[in-house]
């Protein structure tokens, strides 16, 4: 004999079915909507960044030199080309960690010199030294490659419009007397992680989605 069970009574509250939570979901669906479009960013940009390598590389193919930029931003059509300065005095030395082109480490020794143009003057690289004591050297003609500077703006500042305009640095080919000639940073140097990162992008709204399901499917069986 089977029962039946019993009909609530007529005062009793029956607990509405439970469906999916629509303010959540709106908003975990516009997560993963923005992680996707994040993730398609990326690989846009991996595609910039692949030309971009390709320009640097012929560009550092050519044997032509070119006028060294008075203003930055520098156009890239023009970095690793090679050009020359007319350093008329180093005004302030920056001394940062570098390699020469041995591969030996050591501090790079960076003059900003006043060109008597009118602009920010000129980054010179002139050669590797052992410690952090300024070479005695007085400035003259330099020639060498065009590179980035060693300042360059952060995602944020680019971001957000804060982003001083970069000023390039040339390498010298030649280095001070009692100095070792500096590395040339090379195009094939530059990081293209945006495909890893477009991956990463898509992992996340991949976990997003299949944890906030879950915890739903949980929720309703409750």
């Amino acid at each position: 004999m089977t029962t039946t069970p019993d009909a609530p009574s007529p005062g009793e509250a029956v607990a509405p079915p439970r469906g999916w939570p629509v303010i959540p979901t709106i908003l975990v669906l516009a997560a993963v909507a923005t992680m996707i479009a994040l993730g398609i960013w990326q690989l846009q940009r991996k595609g910039e960044k692949e030309a971009l390598i390709a320009l640097y590389e012929r560009n550092g193919a050519m044997s032509a030199t070119v006028t060294y930029p008075k203003l930055p931003p520098v156009p890239d059509a023009m970095l690793y080309r090679k050009s020359s300065v007319i350093c008329l005095e180093p005004v302030r030395w920056d001394p940062r960690s570098g390699t020469d082109r041995k591969g030996g480490g050591g501090i790079r020794m960076i003059a900003d010199c006043r060109t008597g143009a009118e602009g920010p003057g000129v980054l010179v690289d002139i050669g590797i030294a052992d410690d952090f004591t300024p070479p005695k050297w007085t400035g003259g003609t330099v020639q060498g490659t065009i590179v980035p500077g060693p300042e360059q703006p952060s995602l944020i500042e680019r971001l957000t419009g804060r982003a001083v305009p970069a000023r390039a640095m040339l390498v010298a080919d030649q280095p001070a007397a009692g100095l070792r000639p500096s590395a040339v940073p090379s195009a094939a140097d530059m990081p293209n992680n945006h495909l890893a990162y477009a991956g990463q992008w898509f992992l996340f709204a991949a976990i997003a989605l299949i944890i906030y399901i879950i915890a739903v499917r949980r929720r309703l069986q409750r």
